[in-house]
């Protein structure tokens, strides 16, 4: 298997990034490297130029995300980790795929409908062009799994339809199609404020996030201020429905113990959220505070992340380079 996924080194890594993604990379890793195979991860940094940015805010970005992901388990030994600027094949391969896409698939993507709004005029082309970029991605390296979430899906989908066509259209079989994993420990972490809407490190109220930068006493107070509804804790998940903060709160717990939301129900039914918050709060600062402790001993070593960096670099450059050139040579373009 050779894994491939990204993550947008814009904002803070908080808790929905880490038990909906992260943590599932570490188990990847772990997982591949042992069964033989190959797993790539990257800060997705060209993705980042959808939407303006400093350029000291992007390279602190880049380097912070760089440091928490090496913080939660993250190993150069068995992954290989790098930023797509530092790889131009990446983009070089998205101009390539951007004759094979069309127009009408890239207007029907939901993260297009929903990010340009109402304002599509005065969108970025590389908002729009997006999930080219994103079908690059994975096609450089003939990956045969991608980890998403159910809002990502439509991605994947879109990077099977662009290597089809274009392996229909040249006569070749130069892309692999690859495969969704859609991870069945994933948790969706919701907004401490509003259980209806994700955990985001965009959202302008830092109290509906926990993220993982934070201190013990401010990850105690933010699950302390979480927002809940009056009813004590019922014995299945089932009842659950229709109160969307009490479910999200027994999905953290769950995901963080290992356990199914209903073995915590069994625990807690009948109490009211103070006790309940209580035990959280201590499973969160216990669970986070190794990997915050690890983060900011990481955080400002610069040459020490970027050296990290170039290494991975160097080993994907080399993983893309023959699938470059063949897609160069396809299309009938000299280089």
């Amino acid at each position: 298997m050779r894994i491939v996924s990204g993550i947008q080194p814009t904002g803070k890594l908080h808790l929905g990034n880490y038990l909906g993604a992260i943590r599932n990379w570490v188990r990847m890793q772990d997982e591949n490297a042992a069964r033989g195979g190959q797993t790539l991860f990257f800060l997705a940094d060209l993705h980042s130029l959808s939407d303006h940015m400093l350029l000291e805010a992007r390279r602190e970005g880049v380097r912070e995300m760089t440091a928490a992901l090496l913080a939660a388990g993250i190993d150069p030994a068995k992954a290989v980790l790098f930023n797509q600027a530092r790889v131009p094949a990446h983009a070089e391969l998205c101009w390539l795929l951007n004759g094979t896409a069309r127009m009408g698939w890239l207007n029907r993507m939901t993260q297009w409908k929903d990010k340009s709004g109402k304002n599509r005029e005065g969108a970025s082309v590389a908002l729009f062009d997006y999930p080219v970029l994103q079908a690059a991605d994975v096609l450089l390296y003939q990956t045969t799994h991608v980890p998403v979430g159910e809002d990502q899906k439509q991605h994947l989908e879109l990077a099977r339809d662009i290597a089809t066509k274009f392996n229909t259209d040249f006569g070749t079989e130069l892309f692999t199609l690859p495969e969704p994993i859609i991870p069945p420990a994933a948790a969706r972490v919701m907004s401490l404020r509003d259980g209806k809407a994700k955990m985001s490190k965009s959202d302008p109220s830092d109290m509906s996030r926990i993220n993982m930068s934070d201190d013990d006493d401010a990850i105690a107070q933010k699950c302390r201020k979480a927002k809940t509804d009056p009813e004590p804790l019922p014995e299945t998940v089932d009842e659950l429905e229709g109160r969307p903060e009490a479910r999200n709160l027994v999905t953290i717990f769950a995901a963080l113990s290992d356990v199914a939301p209903d073995a915590v129900l069994a625990r807690f039914a009948g109490q009211g959220f103070g006790a309940f918050k209580s035990a959280l709060a201590e499973l969160l600062v216990e669970t986070l505070r190794p990997i915050r402790e690890r983060y900011l001993a990481l955080r400002d070593d610069h040459a020490a992340l970027d050296a990290v960096l170039e290494q991975g670099a160097d080993r994907a450059r080399a993983l893309a380079a023959p699938t470059l050139a063949r897609a160069y040579e396809t299309v009938g373009l000299f280089r």
